[in-house]
């Protein structure tokens, strides 16, 4: 038997990369047992997440996709793990509850919280595969670094665009009515027309969005760098279908 500290130091010894015939002889205890010391009080490797596979329910990734590039963020938990968080306002009621629909969809078996901030909630999830299925996840703003779909996360987008069009609108975008005057038959005349706005201060999420919308035939102009509006009839009645206003 050997009392705690002669254990530690030579533990120590070993620890220096000595090997244990060298340190045996030092401390006349036998290798046998400085092995046996070494093996239980060595800490184990952490092994690397399993690849989470596909998402569960790939039209539900679709609109998380969007609504992560839009207001969501990826935060790594001090003992292993990983929150994504969705920032959404207290206003949508609705779109909370999609938001947290979205998360169970896709990950099935993890759970999903909320957590009240002022004027807004953070539907919350923790997990180790969230930087696996949002490799956008990364240091900085989004809109100062490069983002970029993975081929996988492409393919989502092409065969879902709609749910990707509307989890960006969800979240950085928006339906209002805009209104002008015109004269006629010498009298001035008050319009409305809805349109629908997306802002992103990343280029790249832009281009992300327009090509969606290209791609399901919505005609769209953009007011300037960050601004996104579409307000043709044919096209804001298209977007009314598919995504129409938070709730």
């Amino acid at each position: 038997m050997y009392d705690l500290s002669t254990r530690k130091r030579a533990l120590a010894l070993v620890a220096q990369g000595r090997s244990l015939n060298s340190v045996s002889q030092e401390t006349g205890i036998s290798r046998a047992a400085l092995r046996s010391w070494h093996h239980r009080l060595a800490p184990l490797p952490r092994k690397a997440p399993p690849p989470p596979g596909p998402p569960a329910d790939r039209p539900a990734y679709s609109y998380l996709l969007g609504l992560y590039l839009g207001d969501g963020c990826i935060s790594a938990h001090p003992r292993g793990g990983y929150y994504l968080r969705i920032a959404c306002s207290d206003a949508w009621p609705g779109l909370i509850e999609q938001c947290r629909q979205a998360i169970g969809k896709v990950r099935p078996d993890v759970g999903v919280y909320v957590a009240q901030k002022q004027g807004c909630v953070m539907v919350t999830s923790y997990s180790r595969s969230w930087p696996a299925l949002f490799p956008q996840h990364g240091r900085g703003k989004k809109h100062e670094r490069l983002i970029a779909l993975e081929p996988w996360q492409q393919a989502i987008v092409d065969a879902h665009p709609w749910e990707f069009i509307r989890g960006l609108i969800h979240s950085d975008g928006c339906r209002i009515t805009n209104w002008t005057t015109r004269l006629v038959g010498g009298e001035q005349k008050r319009y409305e027309y809805p349109r629908y706005f997306l802002t992103n201060l990343s280029a790249d999420i832009i281009r992300l969005f327009t090509a969606a919308l290209d791609q399901v035939g919505v005609e769209w102009k953009q007011a300037n760098a960050r601004n996104i509006s579409v307000a043709r009839k044919a096209s804001v009645a298209l977007m009314d279908v598919h995504v129409g206003p938070k709730c």
